[in-house]
């Protein structure tokens, strides 16, 4: 198949990734690539040049220190240059020849100009529904030309209101590069990610320290204001920051915690911090919001419904001591990557079919 695929403009599309969005658009077009397919990847200028990268709007206001395209003041700017960078490809997409189009935007650009162009798409939801997405699929759903998938099942429910159908593809991480630790070395529990309000690393400190554990925190401070207010008051002694690490620093560090706190404060659609502890072997001990629920199941994690730091760490108690063997073996059967991209190359294939 010869298949464009549209990112996200708010980071370029390369390593070290800046969120799991990046990641997903990132590996799946280099497996469809090497799986043999021509494949377009449309995305800002920085992005991995191995990806076939077409560029279709500059970095160079984007910040590699702050990892922002744009300071508050010049939003405006930013959404109309992204605005106009959607709107020049969607003029000129059907002359690129393409199969089908596989968007990744969560732009509104796209679905909106679907209704005018004759190459399939279709278009994956990463994020719960966003209000300018909503009223362009509202008007879509009238021609129901775009072929809709959700990376998991709370999600698409979440997106029901507002489109004909969604399939469910589960995201997924390279298992193969994840080592399996049956016996941890540490006596420590782990927190990684982005430090950001959404991620509630402040919550995951406190449960540590009510659950008698040593925290070790590993990621980016995505939020200045949100680190210095709520985290950074929490350091100190049994709390260690270690910033960003390399994959292999990371696969240790989750490998030999003897559980791994994941604090979702939105509903956040998926979670590759869940597949990447599960990978490693590590039980999760969490908040249950999102798709976290339904990638945590019995024997692999405890989970509250609350942001209560007090019942989380009654979580910590529990998971510590789970098989490290069944949540190795939840990772391989349900959240491996390679099953993902056999299911998006046969729903990219039927699409295809579809129309010919």
């Amino acid at each position: 198949m010869n298949i464009g695929i549209i990112a996200h403009l708010k980071h370029p599309i390369r390593k070290p990734y800046m969120g799991g969005l990046e990641a997903f658009t990132y590996e799946i077009t280099k497996r469809l690539i090497a799986r043999g397919h021509t494949v377009t990847l449309y995305a800002s200028e920085l992005s991995d040049p191995d990806l076939n990268v077409n560029v279709i709007l500059t970095d160079v206001d984007y910040d590699r220190e702050t990892l922002s395209r744009f300071r508050a003041h010049e939003l405006s700017e930013d959404f109309i240059s992204t605005h106009h960078a959607y709107l020049e490809l969607m003029q000129d997409i059907d002359g690129r020849k393409h199969d089908v189009i596989f968007n990744n935007s969560l732009n509104y650009v796209p679905l909106t100009m679907s209704t005018i162009t004759t190459t399939p798409m279709v278009t994956v939801l990463h994020t719960p529904p966003i209000f300018e997405m909503k009223r362009a699929m509202l008007q879509e759903r009238k021609t129901g030309r775009i072929r809709y998938v959700s990376v998991s099942k709370p999600n698409a429910l979440a997106w029901q209101p507002f489109l004909n159908h969604c399939e469910v593809i589960c995201n997924g991480v390279d298992i193969s590069l994840w080592k399996f630790y049956a016996e941890p070395t540490g006596n420590y529990v782990v927190w990684f990610g982005r430090i950001h309000p959404d991620k509630g690393t402040h919550i995951a400190i406190q449960a540590a320290k009510m659950a008698g554990y040593p925290i070790k925190l590993a990621g980016s401070i995505a939020d200045t204001h949100y680190f210095q207010t709520y985290v950074e008051p929490l350091l100190g002694e049994g709390v260690e920051l270690l910033g960003n690490c390399s994959h292999e620093t990371l696969n240790e560090l989750i490998g030999n915690a003897r559980c791994a706190l994941i604090t979702p404060c939105w509903d956040e659609p998926f979670g590759l911090v869940v597949a990447e502890s599960l990978a490693c072997g590590t039980p999760v001990a969490g908040i249950s919001r999102g798709a976290l629920p339904y990638l945590v199941t019995a024997g692999t994690g405890c989970l509250t419904s609350s942001n209560d730091p007090e019942e989380l760490a009654n979580c910590i108690t529990k998971a510590v001591d789970m098989d490290r063997a069944t949540c190795r073996r939840q990772a391989e059967e349900n959240l491996d990557i390679e099953r993902m991209i056999d299911a998006y190359e046969i729903l990219l294939t039927e699409t295809v079919k579809s129309v010919a």
